[in-house]
This record gives C-alpha cells, structure tokens and sequence, in this order.
C-alpha cells in the first residue's frame, strides 16, 4: 500500500479536522510544495475526505493549461490511490458544453481559459451545489485589487483577465485548496485571494498566519529527507560565441563581437547575446549530443539490470526532454537527434509544440507508453508535466526566470517507481555555463540546503547593465536591426550534483549575498530602471510561455517568435523602447502589463515587413472568446 507523504498527512488531518467541525471558520487551504513533490494527490485527499463528510457535493479543479486536464483525470483514476484511500470519486476533463460539467461524476477539471471563455457557465454550477474548489499553480493569477487601484484600465481589459471570472468562484466555493510550486510572481503583484502583511523594510509578503487559513508547506530539502524527489545532477557546459552586431560601422558592415565565453564571473553585456548565438548554432549541438549519449547509456544500463530482452522496451529505462529556445530550433534539434538515432529504432524521437498536429497525443505518448523515449518542446512541458520516466534534460532555452526554471528542472526530479532503487536514480540536467543558470543553482542550493562541489561559494552577481541597443535587440532579435548569431562551440563540461545537506535555519532561502545586501542598501535610479527592465522582460517572456501552450504562435509567420513579436507589440503599445523610459513609465509598464494580455494588441504589428504581418493573416485569427479586450 501506497504511503502518504509528510505535506500529504498533513493536508488530510486539516481536511478531516474541517469535515468534523473542529477547524472552526478554517476554509482556505493553502498549499506551498516543491515542483515534483507530490502535489496532484491533494486534491484527491481532500475530495474523498470533505464529499463523504457532506461538507462539499462536488469537487472543481482549475489548472493553468489544457494539457494538465488529462493528468488531473487520471490522478482520481490511480487505481492504487483508488484501493489505498477507499474511495470510488470521478472527475471529468470538461470542455464548455452546455449543461452540467460534471455529467454526474463527483467533479470536474477546467483551465483558466475555460472559466474565462463561459463564466457563466461555471457560475451556475457554484450555484447549484456546494465546491471544493482547487486552483492549480495560483501564482498564475493577479490580485484584482491591486488591478484597480492601478487605474489606467477599462472594464473590457478587466474582464478578459484569468482572475477576475474566477473569483466569484473563490467566493462561492465551500471550501478552497489554493496551490503553487512558488508563493511570488515576477511583476511583484499579490495573487489573487491570498492573505498579505507588510514585512520589514516595506515589502509585502504572503501572510501564513493569517486567520482562517492553513498553509502547508513542502520544500525541497523536506521532499529530499523523505525521497519525494530525486537529487540533481548539473552538467554545466561551457562553450564561446560571436556574432555580427546591431550597428553598422562606418564602411557599412555591421562588427563582428565575440569569440565570448559563456562562463564569467558575473553576468556583463555580452552573456544574453552570447547566449542566444550558442542557442542557434554549433553549441546547442555540442550540449545536445552530450545529453543524447548520457540518455542512452542510463537506458543501456537500466536494460541490463532490468533483464531487458533484445528488441524489447520496458518502463523505467529513462527519457530525455529537450527544451529548446523557439519552435524553429526545436525542430532543428529534432533533426539532429534523428540523425543519431540508429535506423532501427525510428519512433524514439518525437517533437510537442504548440503548432504541430497531434501535439497532445504526442505528449501523452511520452507521459504514458515507452516510446517516444526522447521528446523536443518549448513551452508545452515546462510545467506540471507527470512524466517519471524523464532522467535527463537539455536545457536548451535562454529563459532564466527563476521559477520557469525550478519547473523544468522539476520534470526529471519525480521517482521513477519502475526504474529500481531509489539510491540508483538521479536527474540530470545539461546547461550552458552562463551566470545567470549559475546563480539560480547556486539559489536551488541554498533554499534546500546542500553544497555542491566544486561551486563552494556563491557567484558573484552584481547588477547587469545592458546597454539600450542590447534591450531592444533581445526583444527583437532576427529583425533588421537585430544580431545575427555566427559561430559558437561547446567547450568543457563540469558536474556537480546537488544532494541533501544540513538543515536550514528559518528564513535562509530569502537571504541575500553579500554582494546583494549591499546593492539593498542604496537603489540608485539607473538600478531601479534595470531592475524595472529585467521584470519587464520576464512578464513578456512567461505570457509568450503560456500563450505558446494554447496554439498561439500559429498566429504569426513560421520562423517568427512570439516572444520577440509580443516584445514589438510592447514598444507600440507603451509608445518608447524600455531602454528610453523613466523609473515612473517602468513601473506604469509593468502595471500595465499585468492587466492585460499582449496576445490582444498584436494587431499592432499589421504592415510590419519584419514580422510579415499582412491584414489578411490578421483576419484569419482572433482572440480567444472571454480573452478579447476592446480594440
């Protein structure tokens, strides 16, 4: 029988303790675990416990993206939770058909864009029967309070957000499980329902003890202590890069830069660019390879100890998730990987982005059946994707937003039940040697409290300053007045694997380095403005992240980013490159940008030769019912 984790017990003890009236007014539940720590089964817990008890009739499960529906089905299905806890509930992946969502069953999974799409139609069923109402990763969701006080808004731009039709649910709702893998979001702004007190020096925080809640929280250093989680193994690999400049010179030729060296001390102007050109030529090959081989000497491994016949393929030999930086060089990776894999085995690589048909059942294939056992992605993976059987990952993407990143490396940390011991199983993760990775490894171990050889001591990271000309290329690169990568190669490669150390001290993860108490001290303006700058980046990066996931990025010309084409819709909406703007007109962007979906104003790239915008493709797509704004 299946045993329940520590953060597990202790949601069923809260729930069994609201069912039997001893929690008082307890009806929000919060819970805070680790990304891969066995979060799914929450829900479960809490149905089974609160419908048998008549508190709650039926159960409703809100996730961020469509592909976690399935994976949300399936964890009531589990028929080894099913004998363990006794319980016989059902729930359905409901689309917005008119009627009842639950068509009988005990409950029902939707999406964000589901509510936002027939509020109405969600509204109704509240109002029929008493929901235990749970939101998936509810970091996703803004505080709509702090929407209004921004001001500067309509009642159209309001309404087309995720937060505000899926608020009067909160409301409704009998009792509330509030998930997240992180309690903060990049643009600083509270989310949606959560309790907040004012900490020291003015910064507002997550109040967990707030009256009427209970939070359970689940690290990472506890999920390794109880061998939730894998530890992680980092191939960091080194490589140098050049590239042609954005600005001509004056004979007429743009300069060439480089060779630069990924690995530095501290991040300066030439490591995002440098970056990106190794992302897009021979580096990427180089790091490729290099998971590609470890891939199929785990598998050759797992094989022989698992007694594996010639020709046959069981579960548990591992699986490689390429994350790649675009959907035009993951299909070059594709390509690449085909070319090693021998002709006999022809169905092991696959490729799931958001414009290729079949991408949901190919990403189900990889989740479910033992092929395909190597999968390339950009976004539709980076998040709640319940795949054990991954054991490697090619962190081929140039996004370094610490959560984005805690995600992806989470999908090769789940415990693989059919690939033998614990103590035999690892993740590995290959990544460029930038800082900037440096620096979030050098977090994930101090938040979980570990040491790895041979990084000792933290990078050292003081601000990046990026000069105008390399804000605006990064947020229209390929265009005419963009970089052009050139060359790049793979260098030497170090591993270091972080496992469990000695236990923290409460409130170690938010210290800072020395480097950084510093800089806390005296935030000049031009430090304010690239702090300002960075957030804004990282807002448009995860709406690109997210908005890729729901298909999108077949709205624009192929070879085309969103992230790029979302950034030159920025610069016409706000009027002004980031690089030219105030602290004042940094943070109204940011503002800005957490109330409204830049999906919604691409049409401001119509007649733009360098997106090849043209009317027509214009007509051809819409916004998404419940997601348009006025134009």
């Amino acid at each position: 029988m299946r045993s329940l984790r520590s953060h597990q017990s202790e949601l069923l003890a809260i729930v069994q303790a609201i069912a039997a009236g001893e929690a008082g007014g307890l009806r929000d539940i919060l819970a805070a675990v680790t990304p891969g720590g066995g979060k799914s089964l929450l829900p479960v817990l809490a149905a089974h416990t609160l419908i048998a008890a008549g508190l709650c009739e039926r159960v409703c499960w809100v996730v961020p993206r469509d592909s976690l529906r399935l994976q949300a089905e399936e964890a009531f299905a589990d028929p080894a939770w099913r004998e363990a806890l006794g319980h016989g509930l059902s729930v359905r992946a409901a689309d917005n058909s008119p009627g009842d969502p639950c068509r009988g069953l005990a409950g029902y999974v939707t999406t964000y864009q589901g509510i936002a799409a027939a509020p109405d139609l969600h509204l109704a069923a509240f109002r029929r029967h008493r929901y235990l109402l749970v939101v998936d990763e509810v970091h996703h969701l803004p505080a709509l309070a702090e929407a209004d006080a921004a001001g500067g808004h309509d009642a159209a731009a309001d309404a087309a957000a995720w937060s505000a039709p899926i608020e009067p649910l909160l409301s409704l709702a009998g009792v509330r499980l509030l998930l997240s893998g992180t309690l903060e979001r990049a643009d600083g702004r509270r989310i949606l329902w959560l309790p907040y007190r004012r900490a020291a020096g003015g910064k507002q925080e997550v109040d967990l003890a707030a009256p009427g809640w209970a939070v359970i929280g689940y690290s990472r250093a506890r999920a390794l202590a109880e061998r939730a989680v894998l530890p992680v193994s980092f191939g960091a690999l080194d490589g140098e890069a050049a590239w042609l400049g954005p600005e001509p010179e004056a004979g007429g030729e743009r300069p060439r830069l480089g060779p630069h060296r990924l690995r530095a001390p501290a991040p300066h102007e030439a490591t995002r660019p440098a970056l990106f050109t190794a992302l897009r030529t021979g580096f990427a090959e180089g790091l490729l390879r290099r998971a590609f081989l470890a891939t199929r000497t785990l598998r050759t491994e797992r094989r022989r100890t698992l007694g594996a016949a010639p020709g046959e393929t069981p579960r548990g030999l591992g699986k490689l998730l390429v994350v790649a930086p675009d959907q035009r060089e993951a299909r070059r990776y594709l390509d690449l990987l085909r070319q090693w894999i021998p002709a006999d085995q022809p169905g092991t690589a696959a490729l799931a982005v958001s414009d290729e048909p079949g991408a949901q059942e190919t990403l189900a294939a990889f989740r479910l059946t033992p092929e395909p056992s190597i999968l390339v992605t950009v976004a539709m993976a980076y998040e709640g994707l319940d795949a054990p059987e991954v054991a490697v990952v090619a962190a081929l993407t140039h996004i370094r937003s610490r959560p984005w990143l805690e995600q992806m490396v989470a999908r090769a940390t789940r415990v693989d039940p059919r690939a033998g011991p614990y103590e035999s199983q690892r993740a590995l993760v290959f990544h460029p040697d930038d800082p900037l990775f440096a620096r979030f490894r050098w977090r994930m171990e101090r938040e979980q409290g570990t040491r790895a050889k041979p990084d000792r001591r933290p990078p050292r990271q003081p601000a990046l300053a990026l000069p105008d000309w390399l804000e605006d290329e990064l947020a229209e690169a390929r265009e005419r007045h963009g970089i052009i990568p050139l060359e790049s190669n793979a260098l030497t490669l170090r591993l270091s694997t972080l496992r469990p150390g000695p236990d923290l001290a409460a409130g170690l993860a938010a210290a800072r380095t020395p480097e950084e108490e510093q800089q806390a001290d005296l935030l000049t303006p031009s430090r304010a403005e690239r702090q300002l700058r960075h957030q804004l980046g990282d807002l448009v990066a995860a709406q690109a992240v997210e908005d890729s996931a729901e298909g999108l990025s077949g709205a624009i010309p192929r070879g085309a980013s969103l992230y790029h084409a979302y950034n030159a819709a920025l610069k016409r909406v706000l009027g002004k490159a980031r690089g030219e703007m105030s602290v004042e007109e940094l943070e109204a962007a940011r503002a800005w940008l957490g109330r409204n979906r830049l999906r919604e104003h691409l049409h401001l790239l119509e007649g733009d030769h360098r997106f090849g915008w043209a009317a027509r493709q214009r007509r051809d797509w819409r916004p998404p019912v419940g997601r348009r704004a006025a134009q």
